[in-house]
């Protein structure tokens, strides 16, 4: 019988080079003038003059840091060691700043953004919930936190969680975790073999199931609160301002500040939640690529819009204030009880 071991990055960089390459806007604008240089060799990968090209989609980089820190064959190098392992193979902006953060975390890196978040969110749950634990713990007994992680670790794996209608320890182990208040004898264990095997079995699925009616339950709240929103290409929409607390713009204030400029038309649909606005010269510093909660169906009344003449915004969409001389002052006494 004979074996083939291969490694899954080859055909992982092939995948996501193919899924990069179907939108050539977007993959002209990634690679930042480089898309000329790339080359489609033997292999059938995409190359830079020196290197593989390693894209963003996915987390490809993650897995190329992991391979090369975090495995047997590795050894967890040091930043330096690990970057320049990779860099006679792989390349990518902003590589060895990635790479050090990478070595420096020790974690995990996966990156995400505001409006497309893909890390996952039952962790970002629960590291959130041992944040507070630990806050909480350095509050009420003080000292350094990492003197108290093992109670909040007997703390949080004793507690029931109701998305699983039961504690961690309990999931686990199928009974209560002896505590001050809950303080069980511990018996003879008694399932053995395909007993144990069928039993664990039957507890993932159960837990399974709760997990899904806990997250369907939280899924039904956000949607009574959320309607799509799509608009096509020529359409018009108004772009959302952050307007500054205390400024007086258009003999407004504060409520009554605007909060929509415009109207801009959309000129392309970059994936399913960003649209490229035409944005005119008064912009020019502004991004045109813009997430769909920025934006607003553009209805033809012109109450509902600001004139670009009146607007100044920086790169970040904020008001630009000029400063506004001081004529007169005036000290007024209150009354006083």
């Amino acid at each position: 019988m004979s074996m083939t071991i291969q490694s899954i990055i080859k055909a992982k960089i092939m995948e996501d080079q193919s899924e990069a390459s179907k939108n050539t806007s977007t993959l002209t604008k990634m690679l930042k003038g480089l898309d000329k240089q790339l080359e489609r060799k033997e292999d059938g990968r995409l190359y830079l003059p020196e290197w593989i090209w390693v894209q963003v989609y996915g987390n490809l980089r993650t897995l190329i840091m992991n391979e090369a820190h975090a495995t047997r064959y590795s050894v967890h190098p040091r930043a330096d060691k690990m970057y320049y392992d990779l860099r006679g193979l792989y390349g990518w902006p902003r590589m060895k700043k990635d790479i050090a953060m990478y070595k420096d975390l020790g974690t995990r890196l996966d990156l995400s953004t505001a409006y497309h978040p893909e890390t996952d969110g039952q962790s970002e749950r629960t590291i959130q919930t041992l944040e507070d634990m630990i806050r909480a713990c350095a509050m009420d007994f003080g000292g350094n936190w990492d003197t108290h992680l093992p109670l909040v670790e007997i703390s949080y794996n004793n507690s029931y969680h109701s998305s699983i209608k039961c504690a961690p320890f309990e999931a686990l182990y199928g009974r209560r975790g002896r505590t001050a208040i809950a303080w069980t004898e511990l018996g003879e264990g008694k399932l053995l073999g395909p007993e144990i095997i069928q039993e664990t079995t039957d507890k993932i699925v159960q837990i399974k199931k709760r997990l899904k009616v806990a997250r369907d339950r939280q899924k039904s709240y956000a949607d009574k609160r959320r309607k799509p929103l799509e608009f096509s290409v020529g359409d018009k929409v108004l772009l959302k301002v952050s307007p500054r607390k205390g400024v007086v713009r258009f003999g407004k204030r504060r409520k009554l500040l605007p909060r929509y400029a415009g109207p801009f038309e959309i000129i392309e649909r970059i994936g399913p939640v960003a649209y490229q606005l035409r944005l005119p010269q008064e912009l020019v510093r502004v991004h045109d690529t813009f997430h769909v909660s920025n934006l607003k169906k553009y209805l033809a009344d012109v109450n509902l819009h600001v004139p670009l003449n009146e607007v100044k915004v920086d790169d970040k969409l904020h008001f630009v204030e000029q400063p506004i001389e001081i004529l007169d002052r005036e000290v007024k006494k209150l009354k006083q009880r």
